[in-house]
């Protein structure tokens, strides 16, 4: 199957010259892609379609064979009437049983591909560069793993067999027809090009209708995403209104798009009703003319009759179907354009293998020049030599590139020039999974999983034990407050982890960092949104966190590196100062009023938390 599409997107990249291949055949070469490692199960389906349309369509020629021989013949025959009642009642239930195991084969196959497709789908976008996350909006994600995967199995559960089994019923009808009476079978034939007319002429307006509806949905859904997870900032700026109003356009243009899409299809439909009734009309006069004239059988006019009713069935079921068919269409190629996304960090064929037990944690920039996009670098041939084992401290105002510095070391964006070593090596020539596990990150809002303690400081790993678990989190002081909680380890914690402080979610993310023990440790802002003494808890939790590791904090408090072995001091993606604390303040440079600054924010807090405490007692006694 992997062949099969990599020699689709070859044949689409082949020659940037020509015109775009329709996106109808991309589709279902994809479609058809996934669909042939199922070929038994769709073979099986096709045998039971068979039998169950031969078995619907031969019940109207045994009435014409009960009317003709046995009615308008005068045959006294009670026996034969009575055994065609036995085989039209075997050929229904012969109809009901293929017809169950058709759709039970078809769904069984039919949801092990969207079930692939949607695995694939979460399991490449996990695999993408930061870069393609900066410029697509998580609502647009999500519509793809939901929704346009919801598309794809609807193709599988509705289009699909309609098309196959109505399909074979329109041959298997015309063929019937012309062999109860060519001239009416011909007369009949003239509809299919009127038909294949409507249908052309719909076409091309109904697809950019359900692409409309499509991409206007997928708005709506990344505009609803994008305010859950902002709306603390949307209640405290009271921006409820102006967010409801913005909602309101986009819903009501998605509102607009489905009317459009329902009176297309109405009048699609309607058409083909139109179409149903006047041939049938046609016939039932031409028929019966020739029955009036003796030159037709009653019963032949009547299984004829039947037949076209039958016959603008599957017609009326298959346009019905037309809607989710250009929906799964678009479905589709809206998915494989992600899955068409090349990550622009990937391992080297053949990357270097080191064990992790022998990382000593030294780290080397050398002349990096790095920038986001067409943007002006951030870093101009910066270089920076980091000793195995030190703890270095990063500051600088906002902009300056400190956590740009600490992406490009986890490689969440490449260098555009020089390189970054880790013990001689350059990170690009490791595996990223190993360089993951060598590089630990403390981010400054910690991401806490909807599940238990447990589960979230080993990252759902079965391999980490338990008591290891427990260890960890009494190594970093975060034991008491978990055993404070009513199911302890295995107290279920929401999206986020809503329920903790923010320090204790800094205290279970430095528990994960004992558990995956990795050599270089990294702190972005890690107490960046901590009260004081929240902080000291941490600070004391950092101490034991960071023993025996490279650590590299950036930090917006200067208190959180005062300690460190080196502090860095960055401005506008240059080093301009280095040194200890006492050092840099001797120089009375940058960082000195920078400290100067901070000790200013310092002092603040220090008085909101004394009004703070100063209230206290009075709102006791008012409660």
């Amino acid at each position: 199957m992997r062949q099969d599409i990599n020699n689709w997107q070859s044949d689409r990249n082949a020659d940037p010259g020509k015109k775009p291949k329709p996106q109808y055949r991309s589709a279902f070469r994809i479609l058809g892609s996934y669909v042939r490692p199922h070929r038994l199960a769709f073979a099986l389906v096709i045998v039971c379609t068979v039998i169950a349309i031969g078995a619907e369509l031969f019940q109207p020629y045994l009435v014409k064979v009960a009317i003709d021989d046995n009615l308008m013949g005068g045959s006294q025959d009670y026996g034969g009437l009575l055994a065609i009642c036995f085989i039209y009642f075997g050929l229904s239930l012969t109809g009901l049983l293929f017809t169950y195991l058709q759709n039970n084969l078809l769904q069984y196959a039919g949801q092990s591909i969207v079930a692939g497709i949607r695995k694939q789908l979460f399991e490449h976008i996990t695999k993408l560069s930061m870069s393609y996350f900066d410029k697509t909006p998580s609502g647009s994600l999500i519509t793809h793993v939901s929704s346009d995967t919801e598309a794809v199995n609807q193709f599988f559960n509705q289009v699909l067999l309609t098309l196959l089994r109505d399909g074979l019923t329109l041959l298997a009808i015309l063929g019937m027809m012309f062999h109860l009476d060519p001239v009416l079978g011909l007369y009949c034939l003239v509809l299919l090009p009127v038909i294949a007319v409507i249908s052309v002429a719909f076409r091309s307006f109904m697809r950019n209708t359900y692409q409309m509806a499509r991409t206007r949905l997928s708005r709506l859904v990344s505009f609803v995403a994008e305010n859950l997870s902002g709306m603390h900032l949307i209640q405290a700026f009271h921006q409820q209104k102006a967010q409801a109003e913005q909602f309101k356009e986009r819903n009501e243009a998605y509102y607009k798009a489905n009317i459009r899409e329902i009176r297309t299809m109405v009048l699609f439909n309607r058409s083909f009703d139109l179409l149903s009734n006047l041939t049938i009309a046609f016939v039932t006069w031409i028929g019966g003319k020739a029955v009036l004239g003796q030159t037709l059988e009653f019963g032949v006019l009547y299984a004829f009759i039947t037949y076209i009713r039958q016959f603008f069935q599957p017609i009326n079921a298959i346009t019905q179907q037309w809607n989710t068919l250009q929906s799964a269409t678009v479905a589709v190629n809206r998915i494989w354009s992600v899955l068409d996304t090349r990550p622009d960090i990937e391992d080297r064929p053949q990357p270097v293998q080191i064990h992790w037990e022998s990382v000593e944690g030294r780290i080397d920039f050398n002349r990096i020049t790095f920038g986001y996009g067409s943007e002006s670098p951030v870093f101009r041939g910066l270089d920076l030599h980091i000793r195995a084992g030190e703890t270095i401290g990063i500051v600088g105002t906002t902009g300056a590139g400190k956590s740009s510095l600490i992406s490009l070391l986890c490689r969440f964006y490449d260098v555009q020039e020089g390189s970054i070593l880790i013990d001689g090596h350059d990170i690009r020539d490791l595996p990223q999974a190993r360089l993951h596990r060598i590089v630990g990150l403390v981010q400054q809002e910690p991401f806490l999983y909807a599940g238990s303690i447990i589960d979230n400081v080993r990252m759902f790993d079965e391999t980490i034990s338990r008591d290891a678990v427990v260890r960890a989190c009494e190594f970093v002081g975060a034991d008491r407050l978990i055993r404070r909680m009513k199911d302890g380890y295995d107290t279920k914690l929401s999206e986020r982890g809503s329920g903790l402080s923010a320090g204790e979610r800094q205290l279970l993310s430095f528990a994960r960092i004992i558990v995956f023990r990795p050599k270089v440790l990294v702190l972005d802002e890690a107490t960046a949104n901590l009260d004081s003494q929240t902080e000291q808890l941490i600070q004391r939790a950092l101490q034991v966190v960071s023993e025996g590791r490279t650590t590299i904090a950036i930090a917006h408090r200067l208190s959180t590196v005062m300690q460190a072995d080196r502090i860095i001091v960055l401005r506008h993606g240059e080093i301009v100062e280095e040194g200890t604390h006492r050092e840099l303040l001797e120089r009375k440079g940058f960082y000195e009023q920078l400290y100067r600054h901070s000790q200013g924010e310092a002092k603040e807090e220090e008085v909101r938390m004394q009004r703070k405490n100063a209230s206290m007692p009075f709102k006791e006694n008012v409660v």
